[in-house]
């Protein structure tokens, strides 16, 4: 089966749900319509909203067989955006990403468990600053269908969640005062790549 990269494991579900009659289909990404974002407690007091900028995704799907699905998503930590310069530095800094010695954080899906009409979860290994740990997300297929600009294409429209220890990958600056457990989110819309 091909390996193709995929954007943060949304698109193993999307594909699955998809169940498009090809036995294995690479999909693509549209950046242009795809967010991966974070939020962090500050203190109690509020919360910071993140994002990347920069991230690609592939994807190998068999829609029969979908625990044969796999997906890698990869960010550039350096991308990291909070809408505040002087935090975005710290955050590419040796005490969070250390961007420069890791510049990539990863995720390679292991498995693709169906566990609703619409849902799946997807469990795989995350690195970050050089540090491998499983992670399990879930993925929900928001939509699919033809575009209505190009009726020809079709669109799998996804949204995965998931919760990150940023303290099981050593980065533990100002915790637990700052957030330990990130929330992430990725929304993103994928389609044939044919």
């Amino acid at each position: 089966m091909r390996q193709i990269t995929k954007t943060l494991a949304a698109t193993g579900l999307a594909l699955f749900l998809a169940a498009s009659p090809a036995a294995s289909e690479p999909y693509i990404l549209d950046k242009s319509h795809a967010h991966v974002t974070f939020s962090v407690d500050h203190l109690g007091f509020s919360t910071v909203q993140g994002s990347f900028r920069e991230f690609d995704a592939e994807i190998a799907f068999s829609p029969e067989k979908v625990e044969e699905t796999q997906v890698r998503f990869v960010i550039q930590a350096a991308s990291v955006d909070t809408q505040w310069p002087a935090r975005d530095e710290h955050l590419r800094s040796k005490d969070f990403f250390n961007a420069k010695k890791y510049p990539e954080i990863i995720f390679q899906s292991k498995t693709v468990t169906p566990n609703g009409t619409d849902t799946a979860v997807i469990i795989g290994d995350l690195t970050m600053v050089g540090e491998t740990r499983e992670v399990s997300l879930e993925a929900r297929l928001n939509k699919m269908g033809p575009s209505p600009f190009n009726p020809d294409v079709k669109i799998a429209g996804f949204t995965v969640t998931g919760e990150i220890d940023r303290s099981q990958f050593g980065i533990n600056f100002a915790a637990p005062a700052i957030g330990v457990q990130i929330p992430i989110r990725i929304d993103l819309e994928i389609s044939p790549a044919g």
